[in-house]
């Protein structure tokens, strides 16, 4: 099954945990750092497209600040990037510089996914790079990020990164050998998992904390990254980045830590967007019909199916849709604002104009713009 994946692999996406580059002082690893730049490297000589997904750069610059724990306040986060990512990067351009090969640093955030022009122009620019044989390196911009435009961990943001380089493959390296059915660092018993068809709810529920107070995110961020990656069609791989030679191997077909395959049914680029890249603005509230057609036959959302809105969005946002018990089941781009919504629910489509003496559409959400999750 591996062997049958990774023929069809040309472009993959390797994330580089925290802890993986970072020594006990939390200083930077830079003969880890050597070591990945070399397997990198012999990827790129076998034909290989890689872009990097790499943390660390938080570790490296609070040793800097005198930190010894994880940052505790946003200025705090903020200024340990600021003076650890360009540490970091220099790490990796002397590094690769070694085989021959340039990189390059690019610093996003929700936002320049969120927006489909700034979303297009990353992706243009990863290709050029690519093209040009540049190994792109990319973190959140956590300098300058807030809540509202942040991704949150680099396991979220390396699988948004599959979606806006149509990659084939994502590689999350981590400190343990891969999928545990129970947290290997307090449970002896523990067994690794070499094969995860679905992403379930008990195998979420197994996926543990991180046990690392170097890194942000823990074993449930990583499934999360897994998940969103298979939505896309795309396979994930967590193997020992601490392991020398564990990225040859599994490019070599070995069966080394974790596969997760990706979905069944697979989620279209803009879809996928809608559903993973895209931040909710509020909610819309369905009764029990509207939520079966959605949900079984893939219809539009029209006004008369609404029973309710909560929160303030513009025609154009991305929103929650639930069902009458307030779960969400789908999210989807709406063709109305929050204001209008309030005068036309419950009411059918041939109604809207004389109520708002204007229409966009009979659809509050067309159904190309609606994602059931």
């Amino acid at each position: 099954m591996r062997e049958e994946i990774l023929h069809k692999v040309k472009r993959l996406v390797i994330k580089i945990g925290s802890r993986v580059l970072t020594c006990t002082d939390n200083g930077l690893d830079l003969a880890t750092i050597g070591r990945l730049a070399a397997e990198i490297t012999d990827l790129r000589s076998r034909g290989f497209e890689v872009i990097m997904v790499s943390s660390g750069a938080g570790a490296a610059g609070r040793k800097e600040l005198g930190l010894d724990d994880r940052p505790r306040t946003i200025p705090q986060k903020q200024a340990a990037a600021a003076i650890g990512q360009p540490r970091l990067m220099r790490a990796y351009e002397e590094a690769f510089a070694a085989h021959g090969h340039k990189v390059a640093q690019l610093l996003l955030t929700r936002h320049d996914l969120m927006d489909r022009q700034r979303f297009l122009n990353a992706r243009a620019t990863l290709d050029t790079l690519l093209h040009f044989g540049v190994i792109p390196i990319i973190n959140e911009n956590d300098t300058v990020v807030v809540d509202e435009i942040k991704f949150g961990d680099n396991d979220n943001l390396s699988a948004l990164v599959t979606n806006l380089t149509e990659a084939q493959l994502l590689v999350i390296l981590t400190d343990i050998d891969g999928f545990y059915d129970a947290d290997p660092r307090g449970n002896p018993d523990a067994r690794l998992v070499p094969l995860v068809r679905a992403i379930t709810k008990d195998v979420e529920k197994a996926g543990g904390s991180s046990g690392s107070t170097v890194g942000t995110g823990g074993m449930a961020t990583k499934l999360a990254a897994a998940k969103k990656a298979g939505q896309f069609g795309v396979a994930t791989i967590m193997i020992n980045g601490m392991t020398a030679g564990n990225l040859t191997r599994i490019m070599a077909g070995e069966e080394v830590g974790t596969l997760f395959l990706p979905a069944r049914t697979v989620l279209n680029r803009r879809k996928h967007w809608i559903a993973y890249t895209l931040r909710p603005r509020g909610r819309i509230i369905v009764d029990e019909g509207a939520r079966k057609v959605l949900a079984q036959h893939g219809r539009s959302l029209l006004p008369s199916g609404i029973v309710g809105i909560e929160g303030e969005f513009e025609r154009g946002s991305c929103v929650r849709v639930c069902g009458p018990d307030g779960t969400e089941f789908a999210r989807g781009i709406v063709d109305y604002a929050s204001q209008e919504l309030g005068k036309i629910l419950g009411h059918k489509s041939g109604e809207i104009e004389q109520i708002l003496g204007y229409r966009y559409g009979d659809e509050i959400i067309h159904r190309d713009n609606l994602v059931v999750l």
